[in-house]
């Protein structure tokens, strides 16, 4: 039975389940069980090739004891188990001896997850087939990182879980601009649920990654923050899925929560993938953490103003951004002119309305900048949605193919011999300036459509109203008529 075919299997069993409520619910009770199957099975291989290592969990605890069985605990003894023992003492679990990393992952993972499942014996059932992948066997593993990659996507349609995934083609098209190495420090402050980390794991270990040492300099490179359960149970589930032996740099925290000032010359790192969070509003007393002169409460312009202050000098950054980002003023400007005075913004790339949805329907940007020097000119590329298609969409979405195009233009990582088409075009920093730090410049090569003569349209307007008021005092009078008779 394929791997697919398991997890549809499973997803039909939760159904039956009168405890879990929606796809996100069933996301997460299917992610804290996949995490310690995968945990198992990694400490199974790990235990083979290294005669000291021991589990960071004890006996009783490891899915390999109280799982494996397929005629084992079911029923109220399996729930009485995992709801009286199971998650009590993961979420108590004190870190200590050579694996407490690993044990600070487990618990940061069960921290905040949940059971949700009422039924025992469906729950066994459950167990019973996710005990049919094997995650040291490579074919099952790479088939379920697809497999876990829908899931991810699946949480778009899940209320308010959209938030935590960016389409895959955009993550990859990102991570392969910004070309990130072995030993350079890679951040997303906003993690969600990993995947500019995995496309960045996935790009390194296809070009840079020779030998054993390159893995290692990689593994311990990468750095992540997410503060929502949620989207840190999957990320954390993500990146041991990926074959990162110690996940614990993905920190459960609000990166916006530590003072700006307290983020010192330690704290800079070579590169930032991320999609902040934007629309929404930082909880009170979080904007007083940043100087007077950049606190606003909106989410987007915090994490810009932090990005900026975390990249090392020649560091290199690619971050989603709304188009109010773009066009706003009052703080929104003056981090602008911070951005690209203290950055040279090489690159935008404006997407269509409908990548994001159906999370998000407005327009978004991919920011590219390196610190160290200022701006001097800014280039634009206007990515379109192919043709005779009129909008991306849950059953049509962007896919990697689809910004090949910019991927031709853009020129390579030097990002030589750009030239202006119908869909790029440049502008100096002396024209921004002009414009107030507006960097919401539309296509130059796009003629809008002739919608007539202003002045001739307002007297069509005029003459519309007045004949719509004239028809309304026509109507008001029949009805006293009528209400007099």
């Amino acid at each position: 039975m394929s791997v697919r075919t398991v997890v549809k299997s499973i997803q039909d069993i939760m159904r039956q389940d009168a405890g879990v409520d929606g796809d996100a619910q069933r996301i997460s009770q299917l992610c804290w069980m996949f995490f310690l199957k995968i945990l198992d099975d990694q400490d199974a291989q790990l235990e083979l090739m290294e005669s000291s290592y021991s589990s960071p969990l004890p006996d009783a605890l490891r899915w390999g004891t109280w799982a494996a069985d397929p005629e084992g605990m079911t029923g109220d003894e399996l729930l009485v188990f995992i709801n009286g023992t199971l998650f009590p003492k993961l979420k108590e679990l004190t870190p200590a001896g050579p694996q407490a990393h690993r044990q600070r992952v487990v618990r940061s993972v069960f921290e905040d997850a949940y059971n949700y499942m009422k039924s025992g014996q469906l729950l066994r059932q459950v167990i019973n087939k996710i005990n049919e992948v094997d995650f040291n066997n490579l074919a099952d593993r790479q088939h379920f990182g697809d497999v876990y990659e829908q899931l991810l996507n699946d949480l778009q349609s899940a209320g308010n879980a959209g938030e935590y995934y960016t389409p895959r083609a955009v993550t990859t098209f990102m991570s392969e601009r910004i070309d990130p190495k072995p030993g350079e420090i890679v951040l997303d402050p906003a993690c969600g649920t990993g995947g500019f980390l995995t496309c960045s794991i996935r790009y390194m270990r296809e070009k840079y990654i020779k030998t054993p040492k390159d893995e290692q300099l990689m593994q311990q490179t990468l750095r992540a923050v997410e503060k929502k359960p949620l989207p840190h149970m999957l990320c954390t589930t993500n990146m041991l899925l990926h074959g990162i032996e110690d996940p614990s740099f993905v920190r459960h925290d609000n990166t916006l929560a530590r003072p700006y000032v307290s983020y010192g010359s330690e704290d800079r790192v070579d590169i930032v993938l991320t999609n902040p969070p934007f629309g929404g509003k930082e909880e009170p007393g979080i904007e007083s953490n940043f100087p007077s002169h950049l606190q606003t409460r909106e989410t987007a312009d915090l994490f810009l103003a932090l990005i900026i202050r975390l990249l090392k000098p020649g560091g290199r950054a690619a971050v989603v951004l709304p188009d109010g980002s773009l066009f706003g003023e009052g703080v929104k400007t003056r981090l602008k002119e911070m951005l690209m005075e203290e950055c040279n913004l090489h690159t935008i790339v404006r997407l269509p309305n409908s990548v994001f949805k159906p999370y998000a329907s407005i327009g978004t940007n991919l920011l590219f900048f390196e610190k160290g020097e200022p701006t001097a000119e800014t280039w634009y590329y206007e990515h379109r949605v192919p043709q005779g298609q009129k909008a991306y969409s849950m059953t049509k979405p962007i896919r990697v193919e689809h910004l090949q195009e910019c991927v031709d233009w853009w020129g390579g990582n030097e990002r030589k011999n750009r030239v202006e088409t119908e869909v790029a075009w440049k502008v100096s920093m002396d024209e921004v300036k002009e414009r107030g730090y507006n960097l919401d410049i539309k296509n130059p090569h796009f003629v809008a459509d002739d919608h007539g003569d202003p002045v001739e349209l307002l007297a069509k307007l005029d003459a519309a109203e007045a004949q719509a008021a004239s028809l309304r005092d026509q109507l008001k009078s029949i009805l006293e008529d009528a209400l007099l008779r």
